[in-house]
């Protein structure tokens, strides 16, 4: 059984994507963000940067119970637990792995940048606001031009790398992106909305 320790998030909804696709049983735990459960010490023990998602598995590497925090390092351990979802073919993989940290390294961070300055600060910033709000849709450029000849991030299959975008993706209102401008981020996020496992996975936790 995995515990997954999450909040409606895009990085905690790759996990729960992941582990929908994969069909693992799971259990998942309610960490309110906005009222610090992330800061409790027994959430601390696993997730020792105080961020969402973090997992426990009771049958981890070695048969004994592990815990993985970072979501990206989760994506990879479920990919190799289960043997999906990543490439076997190494080009492929190295495509994959390209775009999993692009995601971590810069789609994320950006865009959660342009969420704070767009939405959440106290105060109204209005170089934040198009510093962010810039690099965003720069991003959403280079991505975009990436799928022009493509189904999925590495091509045909969905890999750990559509579900590690994915999720930013979808909160493009919040990046003031308009899809039109997009055409190829469009249609793959048509794709993947199609899949019961990616629906499903967006609703946990559903916040409430």
């Amino acid at each position: 059984m995995i515990d997954l320790y999450t909040w409606g998030t895009p990085n905690g909804r790759k996990v729960s994507i992941m582990l929908e696709a994969c069909g693992l049983p799971y259990r998942f735990h309610r960490i309110d963000i906005s009222a610090g459960d992330q800061f409790k010490p027994e959430f601390l023990a696993i997730s020792p940067n105080n961020r969402i998602p973090a997992i426990t598995d009771t049958d981890g590497p070695d048969g004994k119970p592990v815990s993985v925090f970072e979501s990206g390092a989760i994506l990879l351990y479920l990919a190799e637990k289960t043997g999906r979802y990543l490439p076997a073919d190494p080009r492929e993989k190295i495509i994959c792995m390209e775009w999993l940290m692009w995601q971590m390294g810069g789609f994320g961070p950006m865009l959660g940048q342009a969420h704070h300055f767009n939405r959440f600060a106290k105060e109204d910033v209005p170089y934040g606001k198009q510093r962010y709000t810039a690099e965003a849709k720069r991003l959403w450029g280079v991505l975009d031009k990436h799928l022009a000849d493509k189904t999925y991030i590495c091509g045909a299959n969905q890999s750990i790398a559509d579900f590690a975008i994915y999720p930013w993706a979808c909160r493009y209102e919040w990046q003031t992106v308009e899809l039109n401008d997009f055409p190829a981020v469009h249609r793959w996020m048509q794709r993947l909305a199609t899949e019961d496992y990616i629906t499903k996975g967006m609703q946990i936790p559903d916040n409430r």
